[in-house]
């Protein structure tokens, strides 16, 4: 069965793919590139992002996923249908077993939505939903099976979500569509305010990388950023510091620290006591912001720290949870939950 179970990943910003005992097989960007006079696919993942903000009007840039859930069903139906014949090489005549992540928060109609397009694009059926904080626990080796109480923060693409998770369950969780992608907005918000110097999403988020920092550096970076001048229309190029950045993205974190701080004010005494304890697990792209566990901790007062595989702890999961169907699968949605009010938010 090696390489017909399939852990997939599907963000806003990239798409994992685990294939088990074969690792991560699939990390590129959620980014398909669409031909606009027939609606076919020209390129996806890595290809289709080199095209982002340079390509002509006759091509359209899509991200299929947006903060967390499908915003286009066709398209994240033809990326699904990529993923895993790609994945799975000389067996994709065979229907694969797919557990796909969805954010704790979602809605029966964003869950089946998910379901639906995986099921579409070649997944044996059902398709199994599994929420992201719980995949990332199992990815980065939790002892999850236990009554002790886990906080995990998933700090991805498009959303930011907390949980607290104990006996293969979500006991509390809490959502925001605050993460990854809006700090890069947010310091892009700056540059123009700042420097009068308007940049793409994507400079914006290579920026970020570059300079980013929960706190201020002892040592300060610096990048050339290259975009339009607001006043004048021409190409410009300024110096854009790590303490400029650090100042962008302030308001976002702090309301991460929000997030973080109701979900724990809804946790049941015992587990809390845990948490204290255990600390705060990161995970998700946004875990690789510089500083942010030092951040988080002063902020709340509990240790945070790091995943080893931050940004694969998802999808790795999301394959292992596979081999342990029956234990979790009073964890997942069923089929008649994810039917049961089939018209709510259509």
């Amino acid at each position: 069965m090696l390489g017909k179970r399939l852990g997939i990943d599907l963000g806003t910003a990239n798409v994992l793919v685990y294939a088990l005992g074969r690792g991560i097989v699939f990390n590129q960007p959620s980014v398909v590139a669409l031909a606009e006079r027939d609606n076919r696919v020209v390129a996806i993942g890595n290809e289709a992002q080199e095209m982002l903000g340079r390509h002509p009007q006759s091509i359209a840039i899509i991200r299929p996923m947006r903060e967390g859930v499908v915003a286009d069903y066709l398209i994240t139906e033809a990326l699904l249908r990529y993923l895993i014949s790609r994945s799975l090489g000389r067996l994709n005549f065979l229907r694969p077993e797919v557990m796909v992540c969805v954010p704790a928060g979602t809605t029966n109609v964003e869950q089946r939505a998910v379901r639906e397009a995986a099921e579409a694009a070649g997944a044996r059926r059902p398709a199994y939903l599994i929420p992201e904080p719980l995949a990332a626990a199992i990815g980065a080796r939790l002892p999850i099976d236990s009554p002790r109480g886990h906080l995990i923060v998933n700090i991805g693409g498009g959303r930011s979500e907390a949980a607290v998770i104990s006996l293969y369950g979500i006991v509390v969780a809490q959502s925001l569509r605050i993460a990854g992608d809006h700090l890069a907005e947010a310091v892009a918000v700056y540059i123009r305010r700042r420097h009068n110097l308007i940049v793409g999403e994507r400079t914006a988020e290579e920026v970020k990388i570059a300079t980013a920092s929960a706190l201020p550096l002892s040592e300060e970076l610096k990048t050339d950023v290259k975009g339009r001048d607001q006043v004048t229309g021409m190409p410009r190029t300024i110096t854009f510091t790590s303490q400029e950045a650090t100042q962008a993205i302030q308001e976002h974190l702090q309301a991460i620290v929000a997030m973080i701080q109701s979900t724990l004010e809804r946790t049941p005494p015992e587990l809390a006591a845990d948490v204290l304890d255990r600390g705060i697990l990161l995970v998700g792209g946004g875990a690789l912001l510089r500083h942010i566990d030092t951040y988080l901790t002063k902020a709340l007062g509990i240790p945070c720290y790091v995943a080893d595989n931050p940004t694969q702890c998802v999808a790795m999961g999301a394959g292992l949870a596979l081999e342990h169907l029956e234990l979790i699968k009073r964890s997942l949605p069923t089929e008649e939950e994810l039917m049961a009010n089939r018209y709510d938010g259509a």
